[in-house]
């Protein structure tokens, strides 16, 4: 497992990327019924445009949104009606039958939500973590530490580089 860069300010991303994908192969389909989203997230270049189309709103706006950020990921957490629109970004929302994971709200698993769930957070040694689910990259992130988004923070998050598509 790896861990992402680290700021007390926006919150950290523990993530897991495709190196373990191997251990309990998932396909995913289309989703009969999309769930409702509660978070939005972005990778490389997506990451970078979320980051800025975040920054493009008013102060009022940031108070919605919590989030954690690492190298090349973001991920903001809000009510649906509130989330920003990104070209390529990956919407998440619960699933009744796994609530510890956002999940892409027009993809479903495979196999039983609360068995991918109970192996997710086994995987991510934590009891009671809350993950979201990214497939295309094989990614899980912890979204327990995430935070109000902060302005500065997010600003300091692009310019420091940490936003570079290497995770």
């Amino acid at each position: 497992m790896s861990a992402t860069g680290r700021d007390s300010r926006t919150g950290d991303a523990l993530e897991t990327r495709g190196e373990d994908a191997a251990l309990l192969p998932v396909r995913w389909r289309s989703r009969a019924e999309p769930l409702e989203p509660l978070a939005v997230a972005g990778e490389g270049p997506v990451a970078v445009a979320l980051a800025r189309r975040v920054l493009a709103e008013d102060d009022a706006r940031l108070a919605n949104w919590e989030g954690v950020a690492g190298r090349g990921l973001l991920v903001l957490l809000g009510a649906s009606a509130s989330l920003p629109w990104v070209d390529g970004a990956v919407y998440l929302g619960r699933d009744a039958a796994a609530p510890s994971l956002l999940l892409p709200c027009a993809l479903a698993p495979d196999v039983a939500a609360s068995l991918l769930e109970r192996a997710f957070v086994v995987h991510a040694h934590g009891g009671g973590a809350k993950l979201a689910v990214l497939p295309a990259s094989m990614c899980l992130v912890r979204m327990d530490a995430a935070r109000p988004v902060s302005r500065v923070t997010l600003q300091a998050w692009l310019d420091t580089g940490t936003s570079g598509d290497t995770p």
